[in-house]
């Protein structure tokens, strides 16, 4: 004779220790909990009109589809590059491999030439493709969701290419990490 499992509970408010409920309307904390989910990092590129170079460090990638073959990301409206990727046709959405830290904080420091110095060659729609990262996304500007404080950016994948055996550079709690930490 088996026993059943017992059901699933959801601990009361008022036992939980302190500290353990997080209010979505308290920004800080809706944010620490976020930052509780270790994420992959990315850079995402565009060419702007007349030519120019745009590209950030994001952690707001995932899978849509596989057939067609569909990918996301967000971006925050008040961002400078929002112009060229909400016009934009194409970008192209890079993973990074653990050895890429610096290149993901050079994407994500404000007010420098994120490309000076960098091996990039054109892509699909001519945005530049870094090298050397673990996988990289050339997309299509399919579709664009204006949600909250963001833009959900949907980009079709015309072509892809993964590094074998690479490693991905991982963002969990603020920090950048090669592996999870245990």
């Amino acid at each position: 004779m088996s026993i059943p499992p017992a059901p699933p509970t959801r601990l009361d408010p008022a036992t939980e220790a302190p500290g353990t409920t997080t209010d979505p309307a308290d920004a800080q904390q809706f944010r620490a909990a976020l930052g509780l989910f270790a994420t992959g990092v990315c850079i995402v590129t565009a060419r702007g009109e007349g030519g120019s170079l745009v590209g950030l460090t994001a952690n707001s990638f995932n899978s849509v589809s596989l057939s067609p073959p569909l990918v996301l990301w967000s971006l925050s409206r008040r961002a400078g590059s929002m112009p060229v990727f909400s016009r934009g046709s194409h970008y192209a959405i890079h993973i990074l491999a653990a050895d890429q830290k610096a290149l993901a904080q050079r994407f994500a420091t404000r007010d420098i030439d994120r490309f000076a110095g960098l091996a990039w060659s054109e892509g699909a729609g001519g945005v530049p493709v870094l090298q050397g990262c673990a996988a990289v996304f050339e997309c299509a500007n399919r579709s664009q969701y204006e949600e909250g404080d963001h833009v959900i950016f949907v980009g079709e994948v015309e072509r892809c290419c993964v590094t074998p055996q690479a490693q991905p550079l991982i963002f969990h709690g603020g920090r950048y990490y090669t592996e999870l930490p245990i």
